[in-house]
């Protein structure tokens, strides 16, 4: 039976092992990552190095105090003992914490959106956790319950624990800790290839991170036999998966809030939709009027605080409508500036006529008519002097 050794080499006579490689090379590949989607997102590459030298620190340390909260009893007698991190003892919700506190400190002082690097950050993190468990196959942790079908007791459905070798349950277990690796496989891969440039609101990508692996982890942390558990009285919570159902439920309802507040504001700029909503209000509205003393009227089955909401959003949608006439009229008047004419010509040539074929050579000459002076003779009526002399010899000739 192949029992893997939790060493890979040594150095200079102390042992290297494969967890701190798996884990060196997880943080690697997810700071060259979050770096190259930093870079696609107008950020400096370098700025994810600077986080991760906030980030990683904060990490290890919150990981170990969110394991030793949950295992106090093993530390009480000796609180030295919480320092000897090597001797295992690390909890991965911990460490996302940890990042989170990170981020936090690091947007604000950077003046960077938290959710921006949120975003940045989750596929990293996703791809981190997914080869960090294969540690776990090297140390021969984190397994599940005992597998006792010989038909089911090969890997990767199981695991074979040398230490359990002896034990009454059987030493196959489920591979708990390869389901979470493949799960987080996964996670990436729809992280990183198909929300990742679809997702258009910043921190949805962190939403649906936590969505997914709060649903994964539930399901496989009702598996393990090593699980952190918080007593209340007799009951007994296994904290990492309440943590992660409750992860579920916020994950789901903000982004459900999200997506209703999209669809809205979207509905909003459209103007068939507001006359349909305007509409629809008016006309409830109308059913909610009041009704005078001794009047009874159909019960509509809206209560008076659903009446003033649907009146808020009347006047929200007659604003919104209002400023679409604004954006209308400002284009227009774009578009007219834009060929050379003044906004109030553009006006005055929307309103005038147009004029037919032969209708404008009329329409010159009408006014040229008008203006020219008239002959001095049709005027008075009388003729000059000369003009009659020249009359009287013609006359005598003739």
């Amino acid at each position: 039976m192949f029992v893997p050794s939790n060493i890979a080499f040594t150095l200079f006579g102390r042992p290297i092992f494969w967890y701190g490689i798996l884990i060196a090379v997880a943080v690697l590949l997810g700071i060259l990552l979050a770096a190259r989607e930093a870079k696609r997102r107008g950020l400096e590459p370098d700025s994810i190095l600077d986080m991760a030298l906030l980030a990683i620190p904060l990490a290890i340390v919150f990981a170990r105090l969110y394991y030793v909260a949950f295992e106090w009893p093993r530390y009480a007698s000796d609180p030295w003992s919480i320092l000897y991190i090597w001797q295992g003892g690390i909890a991965v919700y911990g460490s996302i914490i940890g990042g989170v506190i990170a981020m936090l400190i690091f947007a604000k002082w950077r003046k960077i959106g938290f959710w921006t690097l949120a975003d940045i950050a989750v596929p990293s993190l996703a791809l981190g956790q997914a080869i960090g468990r294969w540690g776990n196959f090297f140390n021969q942790e984190a397994y599940g319950r005992a597998v006792s079908d010989p038909s089911l007791q090969w890997f990767p459905f199981a695991v074979y624990i040398q230490a359990l070798e002896n034990a009454p349950e059987g030493s196959w277990h489920y591979a708990t800790f390869f389901y979470e690796s493949m799960a987080c496989f996964a996670i990436f891969a729809l992280l990183y290839f198909v929300f990742r440039k679809r997702v258009k609101k910043d921190g949805n990508l962190f939403l649906i991170y936590f969505l997914l692996y709060g649903i994964e982890r539930a399901f496989v942390e009702g598996l393990r036999t090593d699980s952190l558990y918080l007593y209340l009285g007799d009951l007994a919570i296994r904290v990492s998966q309440a943590l992660s159902i409750v992860l579920v439920i916020v994950s789901a309802l903000v982004l459900y809030l999200r997506h209703r507040k999209a669809v809205y504001e979207a509905g909003a700029l459209d103007p068939s939709l507001v006359m349909r909503r305007r509409e629809a209000a008016e006309a409830l509205s109308g059913e909610l009027s009041p009704m005078e003393d001794g009047e009874e009227g159909e019960d509509t089955g809206v209560e008076p605080g659903e009446a003033a909401e649907i009146e808020a959003e009347r006047e929200a949608e007659e604003k919104a409508e209002g400023q679409i006439e604004e954006m209308k009229a400002e284009e227009s008047s774009q578009e007219f500036c834009a060929e050379g004419a003044p906004p109030e010509e553009a006006e005055e040539v929307k309103a005038e006529p147009i004029a037919e074929p032969g209708e404008e050579e009329k329409a010159e000459a009408a006014p040229a008519a008008e203006t020219e002076p008239a002959p001095e003779e049709a005027q008075t009526g009388e003729v000059p002097a000369q003009e009659q002399g020249i009359q009287e010899d013609s006359g005598e000739n003739a």
